[in-house]
């Protein structure tokens, strides 16, 4: 598809990034094609590239190719007519990872601890204001997991390890120490939420 629309605007010189290894390296020659199938489909491919003065491709793999699943996620959801002017999309890096911003935010929002409704009913079997009874069941089922020590809560993992629980400021502390202590395995978010669990914090 991205070959047909790079032909229909009239550009030269093409990089190509494929996250199916099979198909990328048939394609550069490197591994035969048996599948008939992909031998059509190959036929096709060398044939629309000699529109280009240089075309190359790469395999990219899939956890690595974020960029092009956002834009086709973006794609799906956004309809443009041929006469509407498409603005560039505006995007920036930031020096922290997400999950920090969000913690950021969460700050400047939050009145009390995100555990705070839970804090109460396990300490005084208090409910919040104006809570109806599907949010006190609810309420319930949740605290069950949930023990208090002196003034510090702690969530109960399925094997009885108990977690502390902690408020947005420390937790950005947490994540920024975890994260600077793994970033050099290029840890993903599910490796650094085990890291923290595993030091005892929820």
């Amino acid at each position: 598809m991205g070959i047909w629309t790079a032909i229909d605007r009239e550009i030269k010189v093409f990089e190509v990034y494929g996250d199916s290894a099979l198909v990328i390296y048939q394609l550069k020659g490197e591994w035969e094609t048996r599948d008939p199938k992909l031998i059509s489909y190959r036929k096709l491919i060398l044939e629309l590239i000699e529109d280009f003065d240089d075309i190359t491709f790469h395999y990219l793999p899939q956890d690595e190719n974020q960029m092009a699943d956002t834009l086709a996620t973006l794609v799906s959801m956004i309809k443009v007519s041929e006469q509407e002017d498409i603005k560039p999309i505006q995007m920036s890096i930031c020096e922290a990872p997400a999950h920090c911003c969000n913690v950021e935010e969460e700050e400047e929002r939050d009145d009390h601890l995100w555990y705070h409704d839970i804090l109460q009913y396990v300490k005084s079997r208090a409910y919040p204001d104006q809570a109806t009874e599907n949010d006190k069941r609810t309420l319930r089922r949740l605290a069950s997991d949930y023990v208090l020590d002196g003034e510090v809560l702690y969530k109960k993992r399925n094997d009885q390890v108990l977690l502390r629980c902690v408020d947005a400021v420390e937790a950005k502390k947490i994540l920024e120490e975890v994260h600077d202590g793994v970033c050099g395995t290029h840890a993903n978010d599910f490796t650094m939420v085990r890291q923290i669990m595993r030091f005892g914090y929820y």
